[in-house]
């Protein structure tokens, strides 16, 4: 038990990060050239770890099931996401639909898996998910960026930005199935592989080629590599196997007030008494949801 709790810490700690490291490379990298980097290192990084520890890798059509459930649960999420903000869509509306994935997760899991989520269980997610609204709401209520020449229709940006919260329900659940049975260093190898073909085509299709090799970018990618593709998704998943899908991914309500705690220590954010009041409110929900 005190495993699993600290677990759950570490892995909303280091996911709320995600957002800030997408912010601090904006300025150096075209974001989908620097998730091919990110999900290619920490493919290499678990590749060997595997063949060091002589772990038995997938093959046959479980090889595809792998590379199919991260292209998923990494690369259409988080290539739709950021293709949909650089559209002009309001980071704090992406992130509001992002939060919409514990719901998606626990609405699919019923039927797929028999998980049956009680009434004090969607309780929860109710409070977490209003609490996720109100610290967001200053950037939702705030202009959108400015899009690129050419932006696509508002209806595409939207559907793509469910489309992003469906695949990266869709590579959760997907943990729950056969693949868990293989071994983590060696499948996580294989999704983070599957993850940076998905970016690797983003980047070509949509001709990324800006990387301007800094510090702070050096210190993203390998915080990304480690702690985000490396460290935060092998939770997420060990989490998914060894429990339920939905109360594992409850944990993503605090991602938003968490990136806004870090936003304001970091970059000088303001940090508004209502997205304080959001931040309780997603905590309680959380805690009444796993409880």
């Amino acid at each position: 038990m005190l495993v699993a709790t600290l677990a759950a810490a570490v892995f909303v700690v280091l996911w709320s990060t995600g957002f800030v490291v997408a912010r601090a490379i904006t300025p150096f990298a075209d974001p989908n050239l620097f998730l091919l980097a990110r999900f290619g290192g920490t493919a290499l990084l678990f590749a060997l770890a595997a063949l060091a520890a002589r772990a038995p890798w997938p093959s046959g059509r479980d090889l595809g099931k792998h590379l199919f459930a991260g292209a998923l649960l990494q690369g259409v999420y988080l290539g739709a996401g950021y293709w949909a903000v650089a559209q002009g869509l309001s980071a704090g509306v992406m992130a509001l639909l992002g939060a919409l994935q514990p719901l998606f997760t626990a609405a699919a899991a019923a039927p797929l898996f028999g998980e049956r989520l009680h009434r004090r269980g969607w309780a929860g997610m109710a409070l977490g998910l209003a609490g996720v609204a109100l610290v967001l709401a200053p950037k939702i209520t705030a202009p959108a960026a400015h899009a690129a020449h050419g932006a696509a229709p508002p209806w595409l940006v939207v559907a793509v930005s469910i489309l992003a919260v469906g695949a990266i329900t869709a590579g959760t659940l997907f943990q729950k199935t056969s693949l868990a049975k293989a071994d983590i260093r060696s499948a996580s190898a294989v999704q983070n592989f599957g993850a940076a073909i998905v970016a690797g085509l983003l980047a070509l299709a949509l001709r990324e080629h800006r990387w301007i090799a800094s510090p702070a970018l050096w210190a993203s990618l390998a915080w990304g590599i480690v702690m985000l593709s490396g460290v935060s998704i092998t939770l997420l998943v060990w989490m998914v196997r060894r429990g339920d899908a939905a109360r594992a991914t409850v944990l993503l309500f605090l991602a938003p007030p968490l990136a806004a705690i870090e936003g304001y220590l970091g970059f000088g954010e303001t940090l508004l008494p209502v997205q304080i009041a959001g931040f309780v409110l997603a905590l309680a929900g959380v805690t009444l949801a796993r409880s």
